[in-house]
């Protein structure tokens, strides 16, 4: 497997994360030699907290129910006697003006439900990552950015709004994406306001770490070029 743990050092010191990157993966079936998640959380992207924080396990569909709309990003069924609470939730997001009906088949899902999901700190994934969540402050996830776009892997799409958890299945379909984070997902992680995410294709994400050597090392000569230009060239009179 690749060295996935050499590759989060790189990144983190790089982009300057405060959060461990959070490897997951979308299975057929249960993974052989990883812990059960054990226990309830409100929402999907609970487990990227807990995956960031140093824990790696996996998920059932089950665990996934309490949050209607990230089963329907991840292609969860509901079982029958909470199949109501995905509409309802719908009803009070277009109530609040939050959402609107017509938007929600556009919404980004994956193309099979899994039977499994795996979470885990990036260095320490105990499998193939088929995406990669970065959370951090927009400086560091430019140059993040900019190696995808050097790599050739970036998705063409806009600043993804709400829902986050669409960022995952919309990365799988489309190359990187970046997504400002929705209200749920930051009371649900703790996400800052001065953060947001960046997701990479497990597919393409040895290669955006290749680019960043070099994007990095542009950023930091630019970054004098341009400080030289504004001390040389910057000059507003006082009236």
């Amino acid at each position: 497997m690749i060295d996935y743990t050499s590759i989060e050092r790189q990144l983190s010191e790089t982009l300057g994360l405060r959060r461990r990157p959070v490897a997951v993966a979308f299975l057929k079936a249960p993974p052989a030699g990883v812990a059960k998640f054990e226990g309830a959380m409100p929402a999907g992207c609970s487990f990227w907290r807990l995956a960031a924080e140093g824990r790696a396990f996996y998920t059932v569909p089950g665990d996934h129910y309490n949050c209607p709309i990230g089963s329907y990003t991840h292609n969860i069924a509901l079982p029958p006697n909470r199949a109501p609470e995905l509409e309802q939730t719908l009803s009070l997001m277009g109530t609040l003006g939050y959402v609107k009906m017509e938007e929600v088949p556009g919404i980004p899902r994956l193309p099979e439900p899994p039977a499994a999901v795996v979470y885990a700190p990036l260095g320490e994934t105990p499998v193939e990552p088929d995406v990669v969540i970065f959370a951090g402050r927009p400086a560091g996830l430019m140059l993040l950015g900019e190696a995808a776009l050097r790599a050739g892997v970036m998705a063409n799409a806009p600043l993804l709004p709400r829902p986050t958890c669409m960022a995952l299945p919309a990365a799988l379909a489309q190359g990187v994406v970046t997504s400002a984070g929705c209200i749920g997902n930051r009371v649900y992680t703790d996400l800052g306001e001065d953060e947001l995410y960046t997701v990479v294709p497990g597919r393409d994400l040895p290669r955006v770490a290749d680019e960043l050597r070099t994007i990095a090392t542009a950023n930091a000569q630019l970054e004098e070029y341009h400080r030289g230009k504004r001390q040389t060239l910057e000059f507003c009179p006082s009236t």
